[in-house]
């Protein structure tokens, strides 16, 4: 029972139903008439993946986690599991969800499932003790799940797919910025370089994250420009990205945790409000 609790662990299930989510949210607009059963298939998939993802990055990061108080109680750091076992529980957990996108949907929604997972495990986990840079990397495979989920609908990757993507690519910055806004101590601690500029928690970091935040305004709008959604989602997208933005103007006036952590539960917030949005508009 113990063990079995930490092989939930290792997936992070709550981030990685999130990101599974978006994978079906690009599902349902991709296809013509919806299949929930075949959107549940494809969320199955994108969390097998996830969870796989999730698994090498704490591979990677054991005894990282070890130093910081968020992650020190997780199962590698605390030795409930042992490498091996995670490196089999990672390779199941990716076979199993690939094959099933394979399968049942497309080779190209499994080519790009397992491309995500690449550049998640092996190219942004160890990135970020490197360089700031990371993140723009981690935003790659963070803002691939909505055009997976199209591609799966319609094995096209085409200019609807890439929408998805650059909406929720932006999104990102002011996302994993935020967090690590929060989370600055726990974080150098491990020496993860996250945050922007040098000076971490500064006025510079807090601009930035509120040009990033703007930006998405207009980007978030191109769905009604290529007539994939209606008059509804563009008022939903402006209103919660009007919304958003204007707590990036607390953060900048006053350079707070607090401010941040706004930002951070805001974030949380904004996404699933606006791609669910997108699929009512829709029906």
């Amino acid at each position: 029972m113990i063990k079995a609790r930490a092989y939930f662990q290792l997936i992070k299930f709550r981030l990685a139903l999130t990101v599974a989510f978006s994978s079906a949210i690009g599902y349902l607009l991709g296809v013509q008439e919806f299949d929930w059963s075949r959107a549940l298939l494809v969320l199955v998939g994108g969390l097998a993946v996830t969870g796989s993802a999730n698994t090498i990055n704490q591979i990677f990061e054991r005894d990282l986690d070890k130093l910081m108080k968020r992650t020190a109680n997780r199962p590698l750091p605390m030795g409930v599991l042992n490498i091996a076992e995670a490196w089999v529980f990672t390779v199941v957990l990716g076979v199993l969800g690939l094959g099933l996108l394979a399968y049942f949907f497309n080779v190209q929604a499994a080519a790009l499932s397992l491309l995500s997972l690449i550049l998640y495990g092996f190219v942004y986990t160890p990135l970020k003790r490197i360089s700031p840079i990371c993140v723009a990397v981690g935003a790659i495979p963070g803002g691939m799940p909505p055009l997976i989920g199209y591609v799966a609908a319609t094995n096209i990757l085409g200019l609807e797919a890439l929408v998805l993507f650059g909406i929720q690519f932006m999104w990102q910055f002011p996302h994993f910025w935020a967090i690590a806004w929060v989370l600055d101590d726990d974080y150098k601690k491990a020496g993860f370089k996250m945050l922007p500029t040098p000076g971490g928690k500064d006025m510079r970091t807090a601009f930035q994250i509120m040009t990033y935040t703007l930006l998405l305004v207009p980007l978030s709008l191109l769905p009604f420009q290529f007539g994939m959604s209606g008059k509804t989602y563009a008022v939903v997208a402006v209103v919660c990205g009007v919304l958003f933005l204007m707590q990036t103007f607390y953060l900048m006036r006053t350079c707070t945790k607090k401010a941040a952590m706004r930002i951070m539960f805001g974030s949380f917030l904004y996404l699933p409000i606006v791609q669910i949005a997108l699929v009512l508009d829709k029906i």
